[in-house]
């Protein structure tokens, strides 16, 4: 399943379900088929996906799978930059299937 993600802010961000599902189990949001991250919500949202970032490039960086395996960082770069940019501006980030 793919989810698109758009905000007035910034251009859509696509992502397949395995790195949607990943990335909410972070923000401890529930996935459903559509929603809203409302403006409010957006810099506890960053900072939660900064700090599973942070913590999984330090993970790889302790382990010998370095090199291997799909980065969390690599992958959610453009959902972050979407939040990111929508908190400047003040608009919220609206996803569906």
């Amino acid at each position: 399943m793919i989810y698109q993600f758009r905000s007035k802010a910034g251009p859509d961000v696509i992502m397949l379900s395995d790195l949607t599902e990943r990335i909410f189990v972070i923000l401890g949001r529930p996935l459903e088929a559509r929603g809203i991250f409302t403006v409010e919500h957006l810099p506890g949202l960053i900072t939660a996906l900064e700090t599973a970032i942070l913590k999984d490039l330090d993970e790889r960086k302790e382990s010998e799978s370095s090199q291997k395996g799909d980065r969390l960082g690599q992958r959610a770069y453009p959902f972050l930059e979407l939040l990111k940019e929508s908190s400047a501006k003040e608009e919220p980030v609206m996803w569906g299937i």
